[in-house]
């Protein structure tokens, strides 16, 4: 299979030129101007062609909670905004604790075709937050661990769960809250957890990966880590830097204050936050009028962060590449997230000029649920590329 992308605008971490991108049996095989193959060719004159988005962080509700999402519906909603690659959290039903849901999600994304899907295991069995004996089970083709959705109670479950990570090269992804703490503040039991598993981190050298990080105390302890030179990584979402006011929406961790988002927006600046996650979570209309907690945000999540970022000039849109694409593929050791020969062919073309009205109607995902209906933003996904393959392509 061949692919040819001729006059793009080619836009990656560190690239921003006009040129020409071919695709042999799935890797980036040439990069220049006027080539001329006789294959398939698309014309991206006045488009950008940027390296395909990698989420850490999707929820795809499969198996066992189908009606809010499968993994069709969510390999859908990926590509239509710009993702080929998506880590997905083992809160499903049952709870991934095992290696049996691990190889039927990747089969069956595989046997869909339009997604890389990776599939997080449980820290702690069915996310009781007690045993972490099935981690001994688990195979290489697990990136990362996670109780996802609560934060791991015990400091010495946590512990050894680190431990077991930084032998067998696990990513531990920490949600970050206390719930004890929780209904006292949220802000707080976000905090208290940060830092204790910060700590736990440095002691046992494991790699943490802090997610939907959204206050700006979680945040500083996390540059003060890294400055420190230990193995942590962090995500901020969407959604927790374009929205203000914790009753706007209801998401876990809750939309913070406006020091909040701007102190994370500096931090993305600075080069502090390592990745976009989605945190794609998609409900049922009944579910969320009974008070659900989510967020359906992959198919908005680069018009957002484009809008906000880079629209209202917080940050260049090679750093946004960076955030979206290559530093999320180089935690899930990927070769992804960069236009340069020897990659994996993902791209997606963009049109930054095209101004759309959000309508969570038109979505591809079964979750219509979005705080962004109706809000004017730019950056609409044209077409999106996995292996030299197109898999999405708008009307």
């Amino acid at each position: 299979m061949e692919l040819l992308i001729k006059n793009g605008r080619i836009i990656d971490c560190a690239s921003n030129f006009i040129g020409d991108v071919y695709i042999k049996d799935g890797i980036i095989k040439e990069i220049g101007d006027n080539l001329d193959k006789d294959c398939e060719t698309i014309d991206a004159k006045g488009y950008v062609v940027m390296p395909a988005f990698v989420d850490l962080h999707s929820h795809f509700r499969d198996p066992g909670l189908q009606y809010k999402e499968d993994i069709e519906t969510g390999s859908r909603a990926a590509v239509r905004g710009g993702y080929t690659t998506a880590n997905l959290m083992g809160n499903t039903k049952p709870i991934c604790s095992n290696m049996g849901i691990v190889n039927y999600v990747i089969n069956k994304a595989k046997e869909i075709g339009l997604v890389d899907a990776y599939q997080t295991v449980s820290i702690t069995k069915d996310l009781q937050g007690k045993d972490i004996s099935h981690l001994s089970e688990i195979d290489a083709s697990v990136k990362c661990i996670s109780d996802d959705g609560k934060g791991v109670y015990s400091g010495k479950i946590m512990h050894d769960a680190m431990v077991i990570a930084k032998e067998r090269d696990f990513v531990v992804m920490s949600h970050a809250e206390d719930e004890e703490i929780t209904p006292i503040s949220t802000r707080l039991s976000e905090n208290i957890m940060t830092e204790r598993d910060i700590t736990l981190a440095k002691f046992t050298g494991c790699h943490l990966h802090l997610s939907h990080v959204s206050t700006k105390e979680a945040m500083k302890a996390i540059i003060d880590a890294k400055r420190d030179g230990f193995n942590i990584t962090c995500e901020v979402t969407p959604h927790h830097i374009a929205l203000i006011g914790e009753d706007i929406y209801k998401v876990n961790p809750p939309i913070r204050e406006v020091e909040d988002v701007e102190y994370l927006i500096n931090a993305i600046e600075k080069g502090y936050v390592d990745a976009i996650g989605t945190d794609h979570a998609p409900h049922s209309k009944e579910d969320k009028e009974k008070g659900a907690c989510g967020i359906s945000g992959i198919e908005t999540s680069f018009s957002v962060c484009y809008t906000k970022l880079v629209k209202e000039g917080n940050l260049t849109i090679n750093k946004l590449s960076k955030i979206m694409s290559k530093t999320p593929a180089e935690i899930l050791k990927v070769n992804k997230g960069k236009i340069s020969i020897g990659y994996t062919g993902d791209l997606v073309i963009v049109d930054l000029n095209s101004k759309y009205t959000v309508d969570s109607k038109n979505f591809q995902s079964k979750g219509k649920n979005t705080p962004f209906d109706g809000r004017e933003l730019y950056g609409s996904i044209v077409r999106t590329i996995k292996s030299g393959k197109t898999v999405f392509q708008s009307v």
